[in-house]
């Protein structure tokens, strides 16, 4: 190993024997640099948020970018900090970022502001596709915005020349290729695992649905070409260099691996990868991913069908909020222990506030937390409204109101978790990965009883799917002649220290109860859609 070594560390960075992963995420933008050993080395960071616009969950591309090279600053400047040098080159770099989404071009100019995965607006596309091809199309897929902008007669459709994903501009920008990794790929229109191609049929069947609108278009024209993990998806430019890091320190050259999404690049952190293994991804939204072992009965809509980095089927449960409003009642925490005195750091408040949640009773004392920010297709929400219920005689403690805030982060991905235990799809272990579980045995022990499987998390769950990425990009470098599942093996996770949380028999009747309520309470949930306008809206109303 070289992390125990800085003057190792620092020949490898200078000789370029590095891997750089970034991944854009809803709230933050990460990048981490690992060794020849995959251990991390250094890493930046850069805040973000979405806007609401015209209707629209966006980012401003300005806002990407200068994302970005605050990001790469970070991650320069920690490097130097660290070992006395400023990174020029790296052995490979990789970018994710949230999958799905909608980004339209017509040559380099961007046709519309970048819709993300949360827009819901596109319900009578999704539905109509999903009958056409007899295979589940979320909302948020890209191909369901396209379809929908097309239904919506917007006149940027019919000059469309590149539609993409947020990894897969990035990318383009960086490398001038056009290309997107098969898992993110999948996320934008159903991909045939026996190809690693777009399906053929369900292309036909879409170009001859349009055809009256756009007559000759071809979807496949527009897409960007699909590579596995470990293909070459080109080189950093100089323009691409210059984007990343405008301090003119970086050298063009790098080789690039194929573009990722979250999903993709959160099943490589965890070594899910394989038939029978999973993972979970908690941060603004929430998914599970299930390789599978063959195909499904039939289509479900609580189910994505996607693929992993290598192309194999996934069977994908994705709830649109995770652990955002978690992290607002952890917010007003911290300013109390500020405002008397207290610890404000975020990570000792967080770390009290979850052990206090061990201490709660199994079913949360008869409290509700609904965490929806936004709509949940899954618990039939159009929009969200984040909501605490509870009855007169429910017990209102601290760690009550932990465990049941914690519980409300993973109560709707529990719904779509059933649906794969009725089609009799097996897991031998589910890993955790994302800040949530940074705190040991809180959050996994609580999962593990919402899924009734063993809930795994290995040390570098904390830096989720930026190390990932940095990961696939050494898989590019290095891992020719070998697959996937066997590189991470035998190379990432051979010596890997991996705690295993059992369902607790107590917690698996109480998250069974506290889910019960949960579900029937949607009904309150439901009605508070209908009764309460979002601020917003009702300022402009009175305006």
């Amino acid at each position: 190993m070289v992390t125990g070594r800085p003057d190792a560390v620092r020949e490898a960075i200078e000789q370029g024997r590095t891997s750089l992963g970034i991944e854009l995420g809803s709230t933050r933008i990460k990048a981490v640099l690992i060794g020849p050993d995959h251990a991390p080395i250094a890493s930046g960071g850069h805040d973000w948020e979405n806007q609401l616009a015209d209707g629209h969950w966006t980012y401003s591309l300005d806002a990407v970018w200068a994302g970005l090279q605050d990001c790469f600053a970070a991650l320069a400047a920690d490097v130097e900090r660290q070992y006395g040098v400023r990174p020029a080159t790296f052995g490979a770099i990789g970018v994710s970022a949230m999958m799905h989404g909608y980004l339209v071009f017509d040559g380099e100019e961007l046709l519309v502001p970048f819709r993300t995965w949360r827009d819901t607006t596109t319900a009578a596309a999704a539905t109509e596709l999903t009958e056409l091809f007899g295979y589940n199309i979320p909302l948020r897929w890209s191909v369901a915005h396209h379809y929908q902008a097309m239904l919506d007669d917007e006149p940027h459709v019919s000059r469309t020349t590149f539609l993409t994903t947020l990894a897969g501009y990035v990318h383009w920008r960086l490398t001038g290729r056009r290309v997107l990794g098969v898992g993110d790929a999948s996320g934008m229109f159903p991909v045939d695992p026996a190809t690693g191609r777009y399906d053929a049929g369900m292309l036909a069947k879409f170009d001859d649905l349009v055809a009256p609108r756009m007559p000759g278009g071809r979807l496949a024209e527009v897409l960007p070409e699909i590579l596995p993990a470990g293909a070459d998806a080109g080189a950093l430019t100089p323009e691409g260099a210059a984007l990343l890091d405008p301090s003119g320190t970086l050298r063009p050259g790098v080789p690039l691996c194929p573009p990722e999404g979250d999903a993709g690049t959160g099943m490589v952190a965890t070594n899910a990868v394989e038939p029978r293994t999973g993972n979970i991804s908690a941060g603004t939204s929430i998914f599970a991913m299930v390789v599978l072992e063959g195909a499904l009965t039939r289509h479900h809509p609580e189910l994505d069908l996607v693929t992993t980095p290598s192309g194999d089927l996934v069977a994908m449960v994705h709830c649109n909020n995770g652990a955002s409003e978690l992290g607002a009642w952890a917010e007003v925490f911290r300013e109390l222990s500020a405002a008397v005195g207290g610890p404000s750091d975020a990570d000792t408040v967080f770390e009290a506030l979850f052990r206090a949640a061990l201490k709660g009773e199994p079913d949360g004392g008869g409290l509700l937390a609904y965490n929806h920010l936004a709509g949940e297709p899954i618990a039939g929400l159009s929009e969200g409204r984040p909501t605490i219920v509870r009855t007169p005689d429910s017990r209102l403690t601290l760690a009550n109101l932990m465990r049941t805030q914690i519980y409300g982060v993973f109560a709707t991905l529990s719904l779509g978790m059933r649906v794969l235990a009725d089609e009799g799809v097996a897991i031998d272990t589910m890993f955790g990965h994302g800040g949530l579980f940074r705190t040991t045995g809180v959050a996994q022990r609580m999962l593990a009883a919402a899924i009734g499987a063993p809930v795994g998390v290995g040390q570098a769950a904390g830096e989720g799917g930026a190390w990932g990425m940095a990961v696939l990009g050494a898989y590019r470098r290095s891992g020719a002649g070998r697959g996937l599942g066997d590189y991470l093996a035998a190379e990432v996770f051979a010596e890997a220290a991996v705690d295993i949380a059992r369902p607790d028999a107590d917690d698996v009747a109480g998250f069974a109860d506290y889910l019960e309520r949960y579900t029937a309470g949607l009904a309150a949930e439901r009605a508070a859609v209908d009764a309460l306008r979002p601020r917003s809206t009702s300022q402009e109303n009175a305006g």
